[in-house]
């Protein structure tokens, strides 16, 4: 069998970031506010025009633009807000840490929220964050219907979904927010930082201020200033603003999102339909209306025993391949049952059972279809190896 590809490196710089990295870097200039057409304003400006939303607001990490959304909603202390119980620990964080209370919803096989528990939980929430987990998009024509009846909020969790369409509209310009990340495992990479897109003046202006704003830094940024000006010296700052440096990596990968996402798909599907092949794995498959921008894959691993998906793991990680199972690790950041920091933290059945049985191999746009093959043959000889199959040796 070939070598297996690097899976964990990051997507790389391009060249075309340097002259501007190394003219920051001998200017000094990294403060976002230090001018009027500074870096950060440019990605700001920049990506809203390429998702299709009015404003946008670039700040330290998704984290932060997750619970700036909630500040900027105005939430009452204590407000539940609906999550799923399928996503990333800072999900939870960044409601508590908006003094809200994170309520979780049951996920099902496919990844996605189960709409009847969605349904049944709604009303006692007073803002919802839908996280399109390792972008796998849930029936958003669904949820945004029971939330508009209900006049409950939407933010998006896009943090795994940039270039990823619904119905042809973007996620993260579905609901009233979206937010983005630019963590080194994402498609644009800048080690950290994130973004969040809106259409409403009256959040980003709320949000600009808490991000850091101070005195008149937000006569920079592209709102109506009547409305920066009804919240001046109102609301607290929380300084949680992007560099320039790291705007200055991001805005040429911006141009390359179209080519990673296609590149993405490929290698995905690619490698599902191999995968398909074997009686143990199951690929969840993307719903009509949604073309997805994946940099990984997920797959459950079908009847077998806790001690067989155990196995199959240990199998992957002795041919050097790290293939997770969500819920088979004490520490996994997306089991929600290691989330020992909620107040309260009833259990979630179906979201336990396939968090158990999901497994998740990175799978970067960068790969060849001979890499890919090379990663798909790997979990197949794995898990082959683990159920008691023959493999030949080549």
């Amino acid at each position: 069998m070939s070598k297996l590809p690097n899976l964990t490196a990051a997507e790389s710089i391009p060249d075309a970031a340097m002259a501007e990295v190394t003219r920051i870097l001998q200017s000094g200039d990294l403060f976002r506010y230090g001018s009027d057409h500074s870096p950060v304003a440019l990605l700001e400006a920049e990506f809203a025009q390429a998702l299709g939303s009015t404003f946008a607001l670039a700040v330290s990490s998704c984290s932060a633009a997750l619970f700036l959304s909630l500040k900027a909603l105005g939430l009452p202390r204590d407000a539940k807000v609906l999550i799923p119980a399928f996503t990333f620990a800072a999900v939870p964080s960044s409601v508590a840490h908006a003094d809200c209370i994170p309520v979780l919803c049951e996920c099902g096989d496919d990844y996605r929220i189960d709409l009847a528990d969605f349904a049944k939980k709604l009303p006692d929430c007073e803002a919802v964050i839908i996280s399109h987990m390792r972008g796998h998009t849930s029936d958003m024509e669904a949820i945004m219907a029971l939330c508009d009846a209900a006049g409950i909020p939407v933010i998006e969790d896009a943090a795994h979904s940039l270039g990823t369409t619904w119905g042809g509209r973007n996620i993260g310009t579905i609901g009233k927010v979206g937010c983005f990340s630019f963590q080194s495992y994402k498609m644009l990479n800048a080690g950290e930082g994130g973004i969040l897109i809106t259409d409403d003046e009256d959040l980003i202006a709320q949000a600009v201020i808490m991000s850091g704003a101070y005195e008149h830094n937000w006569q920079k940024h592209p709102v109506l200033h009547s409305v920066f000006a009804k919240w001046q010296n109102r609301l607290p700052l929380y300084n949680l603003r992007l560099n320039n440096l790291s705007a200055a990596l991001i805005r040429p990968q911006l141009i390359a999102l179209p080519q990673r996402v296609a590149m993405g798909r490929r290698n995905h599907d690619h490698v599902a339909a191999i995968l398909d092949t074997s009686p143990w794995i199951v690929v969840p498959s993307s719903l009509p209306p949604e073309q997805r921008a994946p940099d990984s894959i997920q797959f459950n691993l079908n009847d077998m025993t806790d001690a067989q998906v155990d196995s199959f793991v240990c199998q992957a990680a002795s041919l050097g391949l790290k293939a997770e199972v969500f819920g088979r690790s004490i520490d996994n950041a997306r089991a929600f049952w290691n989330w020992n920091f909620l107040r309260d933290n009833p259990d979630q059945p179906k979201t336990r059972a396939m968090l158990n049985r999901a497994c998740d191999v990175r799978l970067p746009s960068r790969l060849s279809l001979q890499q890919c093959d090379v990663v798909a043959q790997t979990i197949l000889k794995a898990l082959d190896t683990t159920m008691g199959r023959e493999w030949p040796n080549n």
